[in-house]
């Protein structure tokens, strides 16, 4: 995928395969990608441990604007795209710690992530049942989980172009364009109200 500046527009090639991920999987449909701001943020050490990948949630639990929390409301403030519509979601990739893993991990990252919106698609993560409500009870079924779901959408043949850029690392990926660029969102803090 190129661009009209020289160079590879990560957040771009992301937006492609998101879009086709959550029109291919069933257990996906709920998502409006043009809901979703993408985002790439800089690793500090080009490592191997750490975030590949965040999701975070613009409201709160059952897509409520503000909570109160010890006896004060807070709210995150909205995150606007170019013509002022709301993202209800900020999904990150950490580069180039996300880029330097293999393809399946590069997929599995994004189904772990896209997981955890809503079904009601309201801002808020989808919550399972107990006090481990982002992952459930084991993070190793959650992960499991993940992979089938990336590998299914693979059996589905989508368009290679889509993925392609997985299949390389980060310093594979400069070599192959030159440079790589994003757009870059910051991290939304509570406001009190």
């Amino acid at each position: 995928m190129e661009s009209t500046r020289q160079g590879f527009d990560f957040t771009a090639a992301m937006a492609l395969l998101c879009q086709d991920i959550v029109e291919r999987s069933l257990e996906l449909q709920h998502i409006d990608m043009q809901r979703i701001a993408l985002s790439v943020s800089q690793t500090r050490q080009d490592v191997s441990h750490g975030m590949y990948a965040s999701l975070t949630p613009l409201r709160f639990e059952s897509g409520a604007r503000r909570k109160k929390l010890r006896g004060i409301y807070w709210e995150v403030p909205p995150l606007l795209d170019d013509q002022g519509n709301e993202y209800l979601y900020l999904l990150s990739f950490y580069l180039p710690r996300f880029q330097n893993t293999s393809l399946e991990e590069k997929l599995s990252t994004v189904f772990h992530e896209l997981w955890h919106i809503s079904p009601a698609f309201d801002g808020d993560l989808r919550r399972h049942a107990g006090r481990y409500y982002a992952h459930g009870p084991s993070q190793r079924d959650y992960d499991a989980h993940m992979a089938r779901l990336a590998q299914s959408w693979l059996g589905r043949n989508p368009p290679g172009h889509l993925y392609e850029f997985l299949s390389l690392d980060f310093k594979e990926l400069i070599a192959e364009y030159g440079r790589v660029f994003g757009r870059r969102w910051p991290a939304p803090h509570l406001v009190r109200c």
